[in-house]
């Protein structure tokens, strides 16, 4: 059984909306959850499927998969880089807005 793996570094978006996204696909196969991807409105939808897209391809290339054969075996989203910036508050404060980032992970293999 051949495991491919495809990761998105840094990707702008916090990491627990993008575990909603995740868990969605999660132990699926790769068409069906292509086809809930392409219907998500989140945005995090977007980069997971680019992820996966590049996953299915290394499978393909690499290993000569068939796709129709596979399955996300596992998916995980860690959390990246935070961008730290200031908002202005009141009496001369300042408040911090922490912009958060995430490497999603996309593994697949066969059935």
């Amino acid at each position: 059984m051949t495991e491919s793996v495809a990761i998105l570094k840094n990707a702008r978006v916090s990491p627990q909306k993008a575990r909603l996204v995740a868990n969605q696909i999660r132990n699926l196969s790769v068409a069906k959850a292509t086809e809930i991807l392409n219907f998500s409105v989140k945005k995090a939808a977007k980069l997971v499927r680019k992820a996966l897209d590049s996953a299915i391809a290394n499978a393909e290339h690499n290993h000569g998969a068939d796709i129709d054969e596979l399955k996300v075996s596992a998916i995980y989203v860690d959390e990246a880089r935070v961008l730290k910036r200031m908002h202005a508050r009141a009496r001369g404060r300042g408040a911090r807005i922490l912009k958060r980032s995430s490497h999603i992970t996309i593994k697949v293999s066969e059935k």
